[in-house]
């Protein structure tokens, strides 16, 4: 037990506390930025980090991955916050999100990513980029709290919203801010190039929040004209634990659009979390495979947690997990490590926190969303043929037009409906010869043969002409539906009266019934 110990203290010392503490470094800034882009209290990404790494990496089978709050689920959590009205009240959407999460692991329910085309998911994904860019361009300008911040995509639009903030731009705008975007944006493009990773010594993340800082205090001390507002940093209490708003719970059972946001949230976090680890598991170089099942009733626990505490919802994130993998992580415990330096760094050093620039954050989250949306994806959709682009594309304009679960439902009626028609060619096929004087027809069969074929099986069968020979070959299927089997068998019973003479070929003939009185 002491060998044990031993072995996993020196595995912690030497992997694990520093890959914690360049993860904790990548996740301060992405905290606070999705609660920025969620519409939630700055304080309420950070707790989710906190639980995302103290409470969820302790429950999760996976070594490597790292939760926390997501940039995936900012659009949808800033459109529930608005549509409930009230913060306490969405803190229990989220409580039944990790619940029905949870009830997914206990029913071994994890395999529910794998019935999601990768096409709708992409869609999906890049959908929330585009609109996760529209909404930091704002703050990016250096705008306080424009009008559209609460809108839609296509709101944004809007004569009512754009124009009207268009209009006053001038007033609005931040001249500090525009510089300290674009410097922010600058250092966070390059450092994405290849000769740049050489030079990596701190994340790029953490990285441009110093140099928002530096460049603020200098404005400030310097050139005050491009010095930034109070409302343009950060504001997080002195006394976190004392601010955290709680589920009200006397809510709960007075609307159903509670229980529609929870699912969807779940469902959503769910989907992300899966991709995720599989992403992950793949970068594992000891090629552990996680329990996804597992990882669902952590994940579930985990944003129970975060209803409970004031949180904003969280997910398995890829960023977090490449950068631990990255870092040299070996255990569960470098999570478990960044978890802890996030609630350090909340209780002991909330004032350095708030010196950072919105600017800054808007930036980092731009970057994201370019991520999510890279043009190069919709070049590598368009090449795989339009049975991949159709329902990619279709999913991001119905998102972008209604909402997440409309898009994500639209895109998946597309995909079945490819699907549908590739059974409708692949069925069975046909072919037609004359030997000695007579009119043969052969429909062979293919391996699986569904009642999606019906009617064009019944329609081939009534384009048989008279007087000619029709073999049905299904020797080489491994399942024939019923409903097929049902049409042959009535198509045996009249094809003498049409002169037709017919061969079975593998094929079980079913016993018919009657249906008249």
């Amino acid at each position: 037990m002491n060998r044990a110990l031993r072995y996993y203290k020196i595995i912690w010392l030497k992997h694990d506390l520093p890959a914690g503490l360049s993860v904790f470094l990548v996740a301060l800034p992405l905290c606070l930025g999705i609660a920025l882009a969620s519409g939630a209290p700055l304080y309420a990404g950070l707790l989710s980090g906190i639980i995302g790494g103290i409470v969820v990496s302790l429950i999760s089978g996976s070594q490597l991955a790292v939760s926390g709050p997501a940039a995936g689920l900012s659009t949808l959590v800033a459109a529930t916050i608005i549509s409930l009205g009230d913060y306490k009240v969405f803190l229990l959407a989220v409580i039944i999100a990790g619940f029905f999460q949870l009830l997914l692991g206990i029913l071994k329910l994890g395999a529910i990513a794998n019935y999601f085309p990768s096409s709708v998911i992409k869609g999906m994904l890049a959908a929330i980029g585009i609109i996760l860019i529209s909404k930091q361009i704002p703050l990016a300008l250096g705008y306080n709290q424009p009008d559209f911040w609460t809108s839609g995509f296509i709101q944004l639009f809007s004569s009512e919203h754009f124009l009207g903030n268009f209009q006053q731009f001038n007033f609005h705008i931040t001249r500090g801010a525009i510089l300290i975007s674009s410097v922010s944006l600058f250092v966070l493009l390059a450092l994405q190039l290849p000769f740049a990773k050489k030079l990596k010594i701190i994340p790029a993340p953490l990285l441009v929040v110093i140099i928002g800082i530096i460049t603020n205090i200098i404005f400030t001390n310097v050139a005050s004209n491009f010095s930034l507002r109070p409302t343009q940093l950060v504001n997080i209490p002195s006394n976190i634990f004392a601010s955290i708003s709680f589920p009200d719970f006397s809510q709960l059972f007075t609307s159903a659009e509670i229980w529609k946001d929870g699912v969807i949230i779940g469902l959503l976090a769910t989907l992300e979390t899966l991709l995720c680890i599989e992403a992950v598991d793949k970068l594992d170089r000891r090629n552990r495979i996680t329990p996804v099942n597992r990882e669902l009733i952590a994940q579930g626990i985990g944003n129970m947690a975060c209803g409970f505490l004031g949180a904003i919802p969280i997910t398995a994130v890829v960023v977090r997990g490449a950068a631990n993998v990255d870092a040299g992580a070996r255990t569960k415990l470098s999570s478990f490590t960044h978890g802890l330096f996030l609630l350090l760094a909340v209780v002991l050093v909330p004032f350095l926190l708030n010196k950072i620039p919105y600017a800054t954050l808007a930036s980092i989250l731009l970057v994201t969303g370019y991520n999510l949306t890279k043009p190069k994806l919709y070049l590598n959709m368009w090449r795989l043929g339009r049975k991949q682009f159709i329902p990619f594309a279709i999913t991001i304009v119905v998102i972008l037009l209604t909402d997440l679960l409309i898009g994500v439902s639209i895109g998946l009626l597309i995909s079945i409906y490819y699907i549908v028609l590739n059974n409708f060619k692949d069925d069975f096929k046909i072919t037609t010869s004359r030997l000695q004087g007579i009119d043969t027809q052969i429909i062979k069969l293919n391996s699986n043969v569904t009642f999606l074929n019906k009617v064009k099986l019944r329609k081939a069968l009534d384009d048989v002409p008279e007087f000619s020979v029709l073999i049905i070959d299904g020797e080489g299927s491994n399942f024939i539906d019923f409903d097929i089997l049902e049409i042959i068998s009535e198509f045996e019973n009249k094809a003498h009266n049409r002169h037709i003479e017919l061969h079975l070929k593998g094929i079980k003939t079913v016993h018919l019934i009657s249906t008249n009185a």
